[in-house]
């Protein structure tokens, strides 16, 4: 069954890039490992930036970009985004031989995508379980299994966690990820799509919209809206 497009960003050149995991799978390889500390949407436009800046999509195009020319685009230094994506430039070209996909190809074992994407300079399990769970939930990339994608914990995230119930106020990020291991160990990730989607769309950290929530009827912090 093909899979319906990401809406990484709002500029649907954008879009089409990063979707195109066939022909341009650096480009989202490239968003995912930007997709730290600033808006999701300001970090998938990275990839597509440079592609304006190199003259096209293809690999070959982002193999010769100079860190100096990222420095001048990619304007997060305080995060080393410009080293990071120059030296996964160059990871990509010299492990996978300019073919980003082979870091999913072949059905491997959940835990060895997440591996492959730990291998990147700056990738961390937040970023790495991210970009499992887009190929898998969202690619319908095949996999052995979905035991090690675990849940990206955000404020969104913590946020539906912490109000369901389900850890407690302040957990830590390993007891929110353990809670989810714990309550679907087969894929554990699945929890994270609805759960930001909840955080971001109902759950707000003030004045949250309750009633409209999917969880309205099972959630405790609702409690008191049910009985007014």
């Amino acid at each position: 069954m093909p899979f319906e497009p990401v809406k990484f960003t709002k500029d649907p050149n954008a879009n089409t890039f990063l979707n195109a995991i066939d022909k341009y799978p650096h480009g989202f390889v490239l968003g995912c490992l930007m997709d730290r500390q600033i808006t999701a949407e300001v970090a998938w436009l990275m990839p597509y930036k440079v592609s304006q800046h190199v003259g096209g999509f293809g690999f070959d195009r982002f193999r010769n970009v100079s860190i100096l020319d990222l420095q001048n685009l990619i304007r997060h230094r305080a995060q080393n985004m410009p080293q990071y994506f120059h030296e996964a430039i160059q990871l990509i070209d010299n492990v996978y031989d300019g073919d980003a996909s082979h870091i999913w190809k072949g059905s491997p074992s959940s835990a060895t995508i997440v591996k492959r994407f730990l291998e990147f300079p700056g990738a961390g399990p937040k970023i790495a379980s991210m970009g499992a769970n887009i190929l898998v939930r969202d690619f319908k990339i095949p996999v052995q299994d979905k035991y090690s994608i675990d849940i990206s914990v955000d404020r969104h995230i913590r946020r539906v966690f912490e109000r369901l119930g389900l850890v407690r106020d302040q957990a830590s990020n390993e007891e929110i990820i353990y809670t989810a291991r714990e309550l679907n160990p087969i894929y554990p990730g699945i929890f994270d799509i609805a759960t930001w989607d909840i955080g971001k769309l109902w759950c707000k950290a003030n004045k949250p919209n309750c009633t409209a929530c999917h969880m309205f009827d099972c959630c405790p912090t609702a409690t008191k809206i049910k009985s007014d």
